[in-house]
């Protein structure tokens, strides 16, 4: 278990969210389910039963640093993994994975949004628990696919060649990007497709290997901080390697190249919360449909199937609608049908070409 290490990864700004997720607080450190626990703080709990803590790290924007302090104190310095840019998920992993390997060139590690959720931990533990296992035996790059419910056009699809699994693992045999609903359909309807959970596990001697056969020019940047890991001059030697990056993701930038690519087909009661909408289909509704996140000062009048999500100081009423996402936050009032949340990037977007910075 000492050789088991977890990276948080806590550096999006939560767009889709918006108005209640902004540029100084995004998802990630919001209680976005009313459950007294923020969306990384959930994540660290659930990885403290499967890694040491001191084996815990989180990789985010230097600009979210002290909220990581804050919401999670245990914490030592050493632990966060800070980037100067955002690049995107290949170098941040990149930067991870020389950094754990400079601690202990036997680790196996694990990745993992901190914005997503679990409702069955126990099912949750015992996969990532079952993929250390594997990943420190084999040289595999794992990652967890998700059976789907439904022909969702929100997620990413692994698909897994036909031959027999190895201890429950199937061989990757494509990735598909968030696809339309007619070949969403297709996906489901084939039984061999999974959703992108977006959560990888590995050995540190692995994933350098794909770097350094995948991404040359970026392992190559990485390397060069060998002798800074860990020590006063690592945050002066990052500042530099991650403007020589390119922006790209870890799924184009390796799972999509590489040859030794496993899935682990899992069922723990996933969402990757990246929408109202996901917080919609969650959430407890009153007998219309109704989801808010403050019923006390909520009233509601001949409307159904809405989501109202707005300060516990502030009075709303809502009368009339059906099927909308009504979002209130300080200075910031979003109603929009549910069916067109989609376009909130592009309202955010919007906003900021018109206003600027002030509402982002």
């Amino acid at each position: 278990m000492k050789n088991y290490y977890a990276v948080i990864m806590a550096g999006g700004i939560g767009s889709r969210f918006w108005p209640v997720s902004r540029t100084s607080l995004p998802k990630q450190f919001i209680d976005m389910l009313g459950t007294g626990k923020t969306l990384i703080q959930a994540t660290y709990d659930r990885f403290r039963k499967i890694v040491p803590e001191s084996n815990i790290f989180v990789a985010t924007n230097e600009s979210y640093a002290s909220l990581v302090r804050e919401q999670l104190p245990n914490l030592t310095p050493q632990q966060l993994i800070l980037e100067p840019i955002m690049r995107n998920t290949a170098p941040c992993i990149a930067y991870a994975s020389h950094k754990i390997q400079q601690l202990n060139p036997d680790a196996t590690v694990v990745i993992a949004p901190a914005d997503h959720l679990i409702l069955d931990t126990e099912a949750f533990v015992s996969d990532i628990t079952k993929g250390l296992k594997c990943a420190e035996r084999h040289d595999w790059l794992i990652t967890l696919g998700i059976k789907p419910s439904r022909p969702d056009t929100g997620y990413g699809y692994i698909q897994y060649g036909k031959s027999a699994s190895v201890q429950g693992f199937k061989k990757v045999k494509t990735f598909t990007e968030k696809p339309n609903l007619e070949l969403a359909k297709t996906f489901l309807q084939s039984g061999d497709f999974l959703w992108n959970a977006g959560i990888f596990i590995w050995s540190v001697k692995s994933i350098i290997q794909a770097f350094d056969k995948y991404q040359t020019e970026m392992n190559d940047v990485f390397k060069e901080g060998s002798e800074v890991y860990n020590s006063a001059r690592e945050a002066k030697f990052i500042s530099g390697a991650f403007v020589r990056c390119v922006n790209i993701s870890i799924d184009f930038a390796i799972m999509e190249k590489a040859d030794n690519v496993y899935v682990l087909p899992s069922d723990f009661g996933w969402s990757d919360l990246g929408t109202w909408a996901s917080i919609y289909e969650l959430a407890e509704k009153d007998y219309l449909g109704n989801v808010s996140s403050s019923a006390e000062n909520v009233i509601v009048y001949d409307s159904s199937n809405c989501m109202i999500h707005a300060p516990k100081d502030r009075l709303v009423i809502i009368k009339g609608l059906h099927n909308f996402i009504v979002v209130q936050s300080d200075d910031t009032l979003m109603i929009c049908p549910k069916d067109q949340e989609q376009g909130v990037k592009q309202i955010v977007a919007d906003v900021k070409d018109k206003f600027g910075n002030k509402y982002i």
